[in-house]
């Protein structure tokens, strides 16, 4: 394999890893959103990372939360997205599981437009892989 077929299944390989994660994480969501239970959360950290894609930059903001379970556990999670204007301090709605509350989610339950943001993902994901087959066949 010479390097331009191995550049190509390496970034199928990335495609393929992006994928298992954004299912996994919609999972996780839903998940949350079906074990009925909620916390107040606070926000205990903000942040942004940005990833150039070509020579367009890419931003994404991080939250790290913390809540309490209702058998007492503390519980921080990560989780990207949310309101810009949410802050360090701000008090937010967290919807977990008792099995895996580490899974929580502070996204208001809208599995409707879950399930579209995930497929419309997916579906990029799909038509970039076969941009890369196509490229590296030819």
């Amino acid at each position: 394999m010479d390097a331009t077929g191995l550049f190509a299944a390496l970034m199928i390989a990335l495609c393929l890893v992006a994928a298992i994660a954004l299912v996994r994480r919609a999972r996780q969501r839903r998940a949350a959103w079906r074990g009925g239970l909620t916390a107040p959360g606070r926000v205990i950290r903000a942040w942004e990372t940005t990833e150039m894609i070509s020579t367009v930059a890419t931003r994404t903001r991080w939250y790290a939360y913390e809540f309490t379970t209702r058998d007492g556990r503390t519980v921080r999670f990560e989780e990207s997205g949310g309101p810009r204007e949410r802050a360090v301090g701000d008090e937010v709605p967290v919807h977990y599981t008792a099995r895996k509350p580490e899974r929580a989610t502070s996204s208001a339950p809208q599995p409707g437009k879950d399930v579209v943001g995930t497929a419309i993902a997916l579906a990029s994901l799909a038509v970039v892989t076969g941009v890369i087959v196509l490229l590296a066949v030819t």
